[in-house]
This record gives structure tokens, sequence and C-alpha cells, in this order.
């Protein structure tokens, strides 16, 4: 039996390496800063006052330009006041409006010399507010797990850094999409668990039972994308993309990335559930065998991924609610709303993604048995010789 000082020592190097993987990915450029001009600068102000004159209502949508009048409140030009346009496009999920007292982000174009050339208001400043959120979250999550709760949040920050700083620049630079996707998800599923669960035979069965599930998944969207003739650009901001120079991208096998990556997460957490489990059966009963401790995976799965599906298509629909309401409301048939293209797709990412969840219990028990299952293997984790 490991001594409870060995395991914790391990454990603290272990997670003192992957802090230090946090840090040089927060430090790594993706490569795409240079697009930012090298003169602009960004900092909060203050509104002090506002002129709605040009400012042109149609119903609901307003266009025009708003200006503003801001006091800078940090950066170079701290105490200055200056005037900036508010373009408003006539889209509501876009457009912002300030009031006196708002406090806006805003960035100013320099000269040469460093006077200020352009002033963008460009929306309201809330990045204060998302760090006390998030603040929030972490003492949460610290008060409540305590040391396992502080490995979660820093695997929540590395797997942030990795889509980040890894998986979003190789999808703009060109690689395939579906190999860099299995690659990343391998990756922080691999890291998130044996940070979380350790390293263990309990973290190797999750793990094997996630990856099997994902490529279960990943085959199925592969498969499904081609047969529902979904070209891939159905996603927000997809067609603006292509049009920003990145014509070149193929978003088709971007969307099957995009549907085995959104699944990933629930089946990591089903697949540490079922080991889990296994361990706990093989600790209480040591001369239990192969087929007892599949029973008994199964039986925990069973119980488990009919939340977890569920889970998944409240998170997909959540998102079209206001689509639906809208069909809804002007009578369309349901024949009709399924077999529309961005329907389609969410009908598809759920269905696969529940797919490939559904899998991940009966694959987490079969590995369990085997790992847990072998002559011995139970007696030796309690650090006793086997009968």
């Amino acid at each position: 039996m490991i001594p409870a000082e060995s395991r914790m020592r391990r454990d603290v190097l272990l997670s003192l390496f992957f802090l230090a993987l946090v840090v040089g990915l927060a430090l790594v450029p993706t490569g795409y800063e240079s697009r930012i001009d090298a003169d602009a600068v960004q900092c909060k102000g203050r509104v002090v006052a506002v002129n709605d004159a040009d400012v042109l209502q149609f119903g609901l949508v307003r266009t025009g330009i708003q200006a503003v009048e801001l006091e800078l409140l940090d950066g170079p030009h701290a105490g200055e006041t200056v005037r900036g346009l508010n373009q408003l496009l006539g889209k509501m999920e876009m457009d912002k409006l300030f009031v006196p007292g708002d406090t806006a982000l805003v960035v100013l174009t320099r000269d040469g010399q460093g006077a200020i050339t352009h002033v963008n208001p460009m929306d309201h400043y809330r990045l204060g507010l998302e760090m006390v959120l998030f603040g929030l979250f972490a003492a949460l999550l610290l008060a409540f797990g305590g040391w396992t709760g502080a490995k979660a949040l820093l695997s929540f920050a590395f797997a942030g850094l990795v889509i980040w700083k890894i998986l979003i620049p190789s999808f703009l630079n060109g690689y395939d999409p579906v190999l860099v996707s299995l690659c990343v998800v391998t990756l922080l599923t691999g890291c998130v668990i044996f940070l979380v669960g350790g390293m263990t035979r309990k973290g190797a069965t999750a793990f094997l039972g996630s990856m099997l599930g994902v490529a279960t998944a990943c085959l199925l969207a592969l498969v499904f994308t081609d047969l529902f003739r979904l070209h891939g650009a159905i996603k927000p901001f997809a067609e603006s993309l292509l049009y920003t120079g990145y014509g070149h991208l193929d978003m088709k096998r971007i969307f099957v990335a995009a549907v085995f990556i959104g699944c990933c997460g629930a089946m990591m957490d089903l697949a540490m559930d079922v080991a889990a489990s296994i361990e706990e059966v093989a600790r209480s009963l040591p001369g239990a065998g192969r087929r007892q401790l599949l029973g008994a995976g199964l039986r925990v799965g069973r119980a488990v991924v009919g939340t977890m599906t569920t889970t998944l298509l409240f998170a997909y629909s959540g998102g079209y609610i206001a689509l639906l309401m809208m069909f809804m409301a002007q009578g369309v048939p349901l024949s009709n709303l399924f077999n529309l293209i961005y329907v389609a797709a969410e009908v598809l990412n759920t269905l696969v993604g529940s797919f490939g969840l559904v899998t991940v219990a009966p694959f987490t028990a079969l590995v369990g048995a085997f790992l847990f299952g072998a002559p011995g293997a139970a007696v030796r984790e309690k650090g006793r010789a086997p009968a």
C-alpha cells in the first residue's frame, strides 16, 4: 500500500507540473497578436455624455451613429476627455447603446507621436464583473472541494488555455480540424482525469472509457454530417470567418470536431462515475471477478446515463429557445422545422453526442472489469496478498 504521505507528495508534484504548464501556455503567443494595431491602446472610459441625434429607430431596430463623450480612466491618456462614435448596425445581438455613467471598453488609435486619432467605444466594460464571478466560482470550488477542488480549478484553467492557445490557432492555420481536435481532446481528457483522479487504475479506466466514447462520436459525426448534407458553415460567425480571408478552411470538418468536443466533458464525467464504482466494488470485494465488476459498472452506467443524455439535450436546445419560439409562433410544422439545415445540425449534435455518451458506460465497464478484475489486483489495491 502506498503511504498517504507519498501519494500526497506525488499529487503535489503533478499539480505543480500542470501549474507550470498553465503559466507556460499563458505566456505562449498564438501567432495572431500581430494583427492588432501596435499603436492601439485599450482602456476603460466613463461615459460623460451622449448625443442620439443621428440614431434612427425603426420599431425595435436602431441604426445610425451615437456620439459618445468619454473620460478615460486608465492607460497613458488617463484623465483625458475624448469623443468617440458608436456605430449601430441594426442587429440587436451586436449593437449597444450607452448612457451617461456607463463604463465602456475603449480602443484608442494613435499616430506615431502618440496622439489620439480615433476613439472606438467597443462595448460596455464587463471584464471586472467577469473576474468577480470567476473569483466567486473559484472560492466556492475551493471551499467545497478542498484540494480536489484546487486541482479541478487548475484543470479548468489548463483546458481553457489549450483551447485558446492550441486548438483555435491550429484551425486557423489550416491543420485538419478532426485530427487536431482528437489530439487536443486526448490531451485534455488525460490531463483532467489523471490530475483530478490521480495516476491510478481508476484514472486509466475513466480515460480509456472516455476516449472510446469520443472515438464513437467522432465516427458517427463524420458519417452523418455527409448524410445530412451539412456544409458546416451554420454556426454563428462561421460565414463571417470565411469572408475575412479564411475561405480555405474546411468548415464541415470544423463542425464535426465541434460535435465531439461538445460532449467530451459529459463523457469524462460518466466515465469517472463508472470507474469509481468499479474501484469501490473491487475494494469491498477483493475476490470479485471480471464478470461481477462488469455487471456493477453496467448497473451504475444505466442509472447515470439517462440523466446525462437529457443534460446534453438541455445544453444544446437552450441556445435555440428563441428559434423554436419563432417557428411555433408562425405555426411552422415540425416536419419543416426539423428539415431546416441549422435545426438538423443541432439534432445531429444532440443525438451523436448522446450516442457517444451512452457507449461510454459499457466501454468503461469493460475496461474497468479487465483492469480491476485481474488476479489479485483488487487485493493488492489494499496492500494485502492475494487469497
